[in-house]
């Protein structure tokens, strides 16, 4: 599960940093200045849960089921938030709005708050 919080966060922040670019030099021509706040908040928040996983990969055992599940949450959470929001502004841009997608967002930001919540959890538990 280290290895997988790893790569994943690994895999995050390279997907970022391609999206970061897309969106700034491609999407920019195509997409109003709300697609691509929007856009530009789905690359932040994945650049931050790659960052967070990478951290945890490195700094957990990941050995309890606990522990196992912040990083689903981080990793599930992530991929529910950003991708949702990169497929609504991609799909509004085209005038072919994927109007499913508008409730999947709230999911990934509840699954990362979750995320945040169980990495308190575990700092606050090993100070007592």
């Amino acid at each position: 599960m280290v290895l997988l919080s790893q790569v994943i966060g690994a895999l995050l922040g390279l997907l970022g940093i391609i999206l970061g670019a897309f969106g700034a030099h491609r999407l920019k021509k195509s997409f109003n200045q709300d697609q691509m706040a929007s856009f530009e908040t789905g690359v932040k928040y994945q650049m931050y849960h790659a960052l967070v996983l990478l951290m945890i990969g490195f700094n957990f055992n990941l050995e309890t089921k606990f522990e196992q599940y912040m990083v689903l949450s981080f990793i599930v959470g992530t991929l529910l938030f950003s991708f949702s929001i990169y497929g609504l502004c991609i799909s509004s841009s085209k005038g072919k709005k994927l109007k499913f997608l508008g409730p999947v967002t709230p999911v990934g930001g509840l699954l990362l708050t979750l995320g945040w919540i169980m990495l308190f959890y575990s700092f606050i538990d090993t100070l007592f």
